[in-house]
């Protein structure tokens, strides 16, 4: 009995520390619905946390400023789900987009559209789908492979975007010292 109450208080502790962790980690390891929430939200936080002045900025001649990143990151987001079925948006029409929005609130706009834009389309997908044969630059692949490129190369970009940030000084949100953070 004494070994049951022992064992029983383990599996106990050890369920209440999963429950703690899985509260601070938000959707890590749970899938990719949970690594997507945890891009789109740390990307978005950096984003918010980033001063309108340093969209600006960019390491060296000829390498993307921070707005020009954050705007490829959505241009890819739209381009590779619509791979996959989903129509690019109506209102992105320029193939400069990349170089011409450039505004803060625009940018963090357009980013958030395309992370939505993700999670909707995936959120609808029916059971096989994933399997389903599409083709991107003259190859076949399957729809699970375009949203795992999709997730990899936002992760990418948002590791470039840390290092930007850390370069001007800015600390992303979930490094901060402090209570707990959410993501």
């Amino acid at each position: 009995m004494k070994k049951f109450l022992l064992l029983a208080a383990l599996v106990l502790s050890g369920a209440a520390a999963h429950a703690q962790t899985k509260a601070q980690l938000e959707g890590i390891w749970e899938g990719y619905d949970g690594e997507w929430s945890h891009v789109s939200h740390q990307l978005i936080a950096l984003a918010e946390a980033t001063p309108a002045d340093k969209y600006a900025w960019r390491p060296a001649p000829g390498v993307r400023s921070v707005s020009e990143v954050y705007m490829h990151i959505a241009i890819a987001n739209f381009y590779l789900l619509s791979v996959t079925g989903p129509k690019m948006p109506a209102d992105l029409t320029s193939g400069d987009i990349e170089k011409t929005v450039t505004a803060k609130a625009d940018v963090t706009g357009w980013l958030k559209r395309s992370l939505d834009a993700v999670k909707t389309a995936r959120a609808q997908l029916k059971p096989g789908d994933l399997q389903r044969k599409v083709r991107i630059g003259g190859k076949e692949t399957t729809v699970d492979a375009m949203y795992l490129r999709i997730i990899i190369h936002d992760n990418e970009h948002m590791g470039q975007l840390i290092a930007y940030a850390r370069m001007n000084g800015i600390v992303p949100p979930w490094s901060q010292a402090g209570p707990a953070q959410k993501d």
